[in-house]
């Protein structure tokens, strides 16, 4: 399970939001669902992402968060030597719904169809 303690811990301060898309941007592919988020690609790349914060909003227990993320995808070609297919990159966007547990920071994230 994921944890944003530092993002809990900065919660009610201006620092927060910069915690936030700090502390996402250093999960990775398998900790979020960006392979399940692909439109045109067919993998993740390793590349950084870029984390977008959309709306916070405060429950009992959880501080709910939805976030755009940006991140790069490629098309797996068949690697074979004559392939005339050139690896590039490709442009993806993903939308996702954090659930930051207000006393353990365990967080549960959830793909959203946007």
């Amino acid at each position: 399970m994921i944890q944003l303690g530092k993002a809990l811990r900065a919660w009610n301060t201006p620092e927060f939001e910069l915690v936030l898309k700090q502390e996402i941007a250093q999960l990775g592919a398998d900790q979020l669902p960006l392979q399940q988020g692909l439109a045109i690609s067919s993998t993740v790349t390793t590349d950084p992402i870029t984390v977008i914060i959309q709306r916070v909003t405060e429950l009992e227990n959880v501080l709910r968060v939805k976030v755009g993320i940006l991140y790069k995808g490629l098309i797996g070609g068949c690697s074979c030597a004559d392939d005339p297919t050139p690896l590039s990159d490709n442009n993806e966007y993903c939308v996702v719904q954090l659930d930051i547990d207000k006393v353990s920071a365990a967080t549960t994230v959830t793909l959203l169809a946007e």
